[in-house]
């Protein structure tokens, strides 16, 4: 059953790209967890890509036991609230780490 999991998550991540995720303390994850933080991230990089005000911008998602971290830059203090109630909106997101910076024009 555990290679199933595995192969799942290595078609997966072919799949959707290069996806972030970290744990603090990997002898606890299963892989279950990885593949539902691996889901969340694609999740919300699909909801920034579909949005008009996020989507282009240079945010990076990474999501560890649901708890989801946003760092980049964005325009304006709208485009980083935007990603937050994006990323909050997505299934199984327990909290969002907002980390963005806003560049100065």
């Amino acid at each position: 059953m555990k290679i199933k999991h595995i192969s799942t998550l290595l078609l997966l991540s072919i799949l959707i790209g290069p996806v972030s995720v970290r744990a603090a303390d990997t002898t606890t994850d299963s892989t279950g967890e990885y593949l539902d933080d691996a889901g969340i991230t694609a999740k919300v990089k699909m909801a920034f890509a579909d949005d008009k005000w996020v989507k282009g911008r240079d945010i990076s998602v990474r999501t560890d036991h649901g708890v989801v971290d946003l760092t980049g830059t964005v325009n304006s203090k709208a485009e980083s609230d935007r990603a937050t109630e994006l990323a909050t909106k997505v299934r199984s997101v327990t909290a969002v780490h907002n980390n963005l910076k806003i560049t100065s024009h």
